[in-house]
């Protein structure tokens, strides 16, 4: 039996077309993939993700815990509300889940995992937390609200009548009495990710709604992460690839004689040694859209569309690929039996709003 948000009511009274997705009933439109696209590019949409995973970390060694399961490093965060971005890795290095990390207090810290990997998630979670002094809490009490956009913020803000929202920072957060509202995001734009109370998110959808906030489903979500170049987990990203190989070396904070994070030893042999693979973004000429799974040849060896739609703002195909390693003008991409011509370009290929690549 598939689960249920507790805006599903309301999506079917906005027309949402629901699908199943990591065993959930989601929305996938309400009527037009583009335009809901269109309104987060140039205004604001919203976005239920309540079926997002939020874990809470709680206990003494909370902070140390923390710095034993990421490859990147809550010690950056040295103010309450401070949001840090990184993946939870095996011994390999391959990547379990990225997630989001925000700093509540000292021994309180709260993360978001995604949706598929819930089970996996928390089962390695426990068993990583079994030497160390904390303990880990799902919030299954709580919905999730993305409200994405160049006027997102300040429509929350006026809705809620709290003018002191304009404070948070990028990837930083402040709670509103029993909300939760972080400056974070997954459509490149900006924007606020709301954690409440499940039985207030009906009432504050239907006030955003009202205040002319677009519904958007899981199509344009997918099409605006792909443009802002953030990777899909299961896609872009599985356990059978580090960060090094899924363009996220960004993202880990080597420092093994301090903070032997679980997965740094692997890491380290294979920054020395060189990742055989990189994550790459494509753009196409139009007419022919790139698909998951799709061939790509290259001077150097073979290699695969992991994700790869049309991109509404720049009006091109364009896709995430993992090809050999190796300095490339342009690639071959095989679809529905046709070799074809991609361009290689550094991801995003959108960000708030504005064409990072050369078209």
């Amino acid at each position: 039996m598939e689960l249920k948000t507790p805006l599903y009511d309301a999506h079917i009274a906005a027309g949402g077309q629901m699908v199943s997705f990591a065993g959930w009933s989601m929305p996938i439109h309400y009527g037009s993939q583009l335009k809901e696209h269109q309104a987060v590019r140039e205004a604001a949409g919203m976005f239920d993700v309540s079926h997002m995973t939020v874990v809470d970390i709680q206990g003494p060694e909370a902070r140390a815990y923390l710095r034993h399961l990421l490859a990147n490093d809550v010690a950056r965060l040295t103010e309450s509300g401070q949001a840090l971005y990184g993946c939870m890795l095996n011994e390999s290095g391959g990547i379990i889940d990225d997630l989001i990390t925000y700093l509540i207090e000292e021994t309180f810290y709260r993360t978001v995992v995604n949706a598929a990997t819930r089970e996996a998630d928390l089962a390695w979670m426990r068993e990583q937390a079994t030497a160390f002094d904390v303990e880990i809490i799902e919030r299954d009490d709580l919905a999730m609200l993305a409200v994405q956009g160049p006027n997102a913020r300040q429509q929350v803000i006026d809705v809620l009548g709290q003018p002191q929202l304009a404070e948070i920072k990028p990837f930083s957060s402040m709670p509103h009495g029993d909300w939760f509202i972080a400056r974070t995001g997954y459509t490149g734009e900006d924007g606020f990710e709301i954690l409440l109370p499940a039985s207030e998110a009906v009432a504050f959808w239907d006030a955003l709604m009202a205040a002319g906030v677009v519904p958007a489903g899981l199509g344009a979500r997918d099409s605006l992460r792909l443009e802002g170049g953030l990777n899909l987990y299961g896609q872009d990203m599985t356990t059978e690839t580090t960060p090094y190989e899924s363009n996220l070396g960004w993202t880990v904070v080597m420092n093994p004689d301090e903070r032997p994070f679980v997965g740094a030893s692997a890491l380290a042999a294979q920054k020395a040694a060189g990742p055989t693979q990189q994550l790459v973004g494509l753009v196409l000429d139009k007419g022919a859209i790139p698909r998951a799974g799709s061939e790509v040849s290259t001077p150097h060896g073979e290699g695969v569309i992991t994700s790869g739609s049309f991109g509404p703002t720049i009006d091109r195909p364009i896709a995430l690929a993992r090809i050999p390693a190796g300095e490339y003008a342009e690639v071959d991409v095989l679809v529905r039996g046709r070799s074809l011509k991609a361009r290689v370009v550094k991801p995003p290929f959108v960000r708030n709003g504005q064409i990072k690549i050369q078209l």
